[in-house]
């Protein structure tokens, strides 16, 4: 009896040592985040025009959006965009839009456009991380978001239009 006794006395001892050696284990730090950039992927090209006179205000290589995945992401993770980029969202009805600036880290203008192609609100100069609604004035099939500050350079306003075409 004395024999069962110490043996299971020693299991229990060893038995609790090594429960408390593995319930000391240093916690690794997890692996460093990796950061995924995102490039540029031309998927077309795109104008914009003064409706008054038809002139060519700009043209710009475009990554066009229209799934849901897409559509929620935009231009969200990415430090910069060119000049003559920009991100086309083409939605499947005419309705009003409200985009926001989560996880955007560059200042856009946002360019809603109707179903028949004409410029029906510009949300300008918005800002980067701002997480308020930023709305149409109208119904929008498209919007356009480009580098902040272009759609006053190119005198961009309501009534202009865009033509567009996918590779």
């Amino acid at each position: 009896m004395t024999s069962t006794f110490t043996r299971f006395m020693l299991f229990f001892f060893f038995g609790s040592l090594a429960l408390q050696f593995s319930a000391c284990k240093e916690e690794k730090t997890p692996a460093a985040v990796k950061q995924v950039q995102i490039s540029f992927k031309k998927e077309g090209e795109l104008e914009l025009k003064k409706a008054a006179t038809d002139s060519l205000l700009a043209s710009l290589d475009i990554e066009i959006d229209d799934d849901a995945y897409a559509t929620q992401t935009g231009l969200m993770y990415r430090s910069s965009m060119e000049q003559n980029h920009g991100m086309l969202f083409i939605f499947p009805d005419d309705d009003f839009r409200s985009f926001y600036m989560k996880n955007t880290e560059i200042a856009l203008d946002i360019i809603y456009i109707s179903e028949d192609k004409k410029i029906v609100s510009i949300q300008k100069n918005t800002i980067p991380m701002n997480e308020s609604s930023l709305p149409s004035e109208g119904k929008a099939t498209y919007v356009l978001e480009v580098n902040a500050g272009l759609s006053d350079q190119w005198t961009l306003e309501k009534g202009d239009y865009v033509t567009f075409s996918k590779n």
